[in-house]
């Protein structure tokens, strides 16, 4: 199972896309291009290609690619004004100038973001050069590193989906780290490698949608080798690995064991957690700018995770959340994380003369 494959759920008929693999027992996958949940591997079947070829993608996943296909900004291009006036006497159609053709990116190595639906966007890489190309694929977020992929590409070709990413969180996005090292078989020039960090801002993000080589479509674009790999001297490499080969090479300095951290202590949680924002937070109100609803809805939803971990970990038998009702998201994704959790033995809408339906009992196994 590959970041890409379209899965479907063993519990029931929805179908979605695998667009991270959180462990070895967990990925996460994008149910019809709209929401992403974590699912056990054993949970999910990857849907066969020919089974789409035999019986087509089901009316959910056509609707989808509909709505991307039709909320797609199209280019507008400005009529070129002509150099001299144009002398119709006779009354015939001036003829019609050369229609004016996309921008082309130059040749190079880009990192593309194309829309698999309105909100979720896949990550690529492009080579588009005549060499072979080694690379590999992390996301840093928080100052630590997650290492996704690596792989070779040909020339002239774009990977498969290195990740997919959600437009609703773009201010949580990692930044993508990406390393490269061009290499062509008998060929002679070794090359350093090079190494790349991108920090999505939306002031430069918007603005770099254009036609993406190879992919042929837009994408949001970005060029990864504007200031391309160095060719490595032959000298320099003979002299550095004799100098290996040796041991007259700069010994590295020692490994520092880190000093262990004592083991924390867990502590329950109250009976009864009120996840509303101004408990969480008091300043909330008083922030500028204010907090987003994606913000929001993601500090409810740790506080949530973040109970419940400890509630299962010091053995309590039942535990309330407070959401409210508003709109009903909350409540919607605490309810789905429950249904999918084996430590839960059931839960119910909580005291409905206390609470109406803005609190859920969970039981605990």
């Amino acid at each position: 199972m590959n970041v890409g494959d379209r899965v479907r759920l063993l519990t029931g008929r929805e179908e979605g896309i695998v667009t991270r693999l959180l462990d070895n027992d967990l990925v996460e996958v994008a149910i019809d291009n709209d929401f992403t949940i974590p699912v056990l591997r054993r949970e999910v079947v990857v849907v066969a290609a020919e089974e789409h070829k035999a019986f087509g993608q089901s009316a959910a996943s056509v609707a989808a690619e509909r709505q991307a296909a039709a909320s797609a900004p199209r280019p507008n291009f400005a009529l070129q004004k002509p150099d001299a006036p144009n002398n119709n006497a006779g009354g015939k159609k001036a003829d019609k100038g050369p229609k004016p053709e996309l921008p082309k990116a130059q040749k190079g190595l880009y990192l593309a973001l194309s829309h698999q639906s309105p909100e979720l966007l896949a990550v690529q890489l492009i080579n588009n050069t005549d060499t072979d190309l080694l690379f590999t694929y992390g996301e840093e977020q928080q100052d630590k590193y997650r290492g996704l992929l690596s792989d070779k590409l040909g020339p002239k070709s774009v990977s498969k989906p290195l990740a997919h990413l959600h437009l609703k969180d773009f201010e949580q996005w990692p930044a993508a780290v990406v390393q490269l090292l061009p290499h062509r078989l008998n060929g002679d020039t070794a090359f350093e490698l090079l190494t790349k960090r991108l920090s999505f801002r939306a002031n430069s993000f918007y603005t770099s949608r254009q036609p993406a080589p190879i992919l042929q479509k837009e994408a949001y674009l970005f060029q990864l080798d504007e200031k391309p790999a160095a060719p490595v001297a032959p000298e320099k490499l003979a002299e550095s690995l004799q100098a290996q080969l040796s041991g007259n090479a700069p010994a590295k300095p020692a490994a520092v064991a880190p000093i262990p951290e004592p083991v924390k202590t867990i502590l329950p949680p109250s009976h009864e957690v009120d996840l509303h924002l101004e408990v969480l937070n008091p300043d909330a109100a008083t922030l500028d700018p204010p907090l987003t609803n994606t913000a929001i809805l993601r500090l409810q939803l740790d506080a949530f995770e973040d109970a419940l971990s400890r509630a299962l970990a010091t053995n309590m038998h039942e535990i309330v959340f407070i959401h409210g009702t508003g709109n009903g998201t909350l409540r919607k994704e605490i309810h789905k994380n429950l249904s999918r959790n084996r430590d839960i033995k059931f839960f119910e809408d909580a005291q409905k003369e206390k609470f109406g339906y803005g609190a859920t009992l969970v039981r605990l196994k």
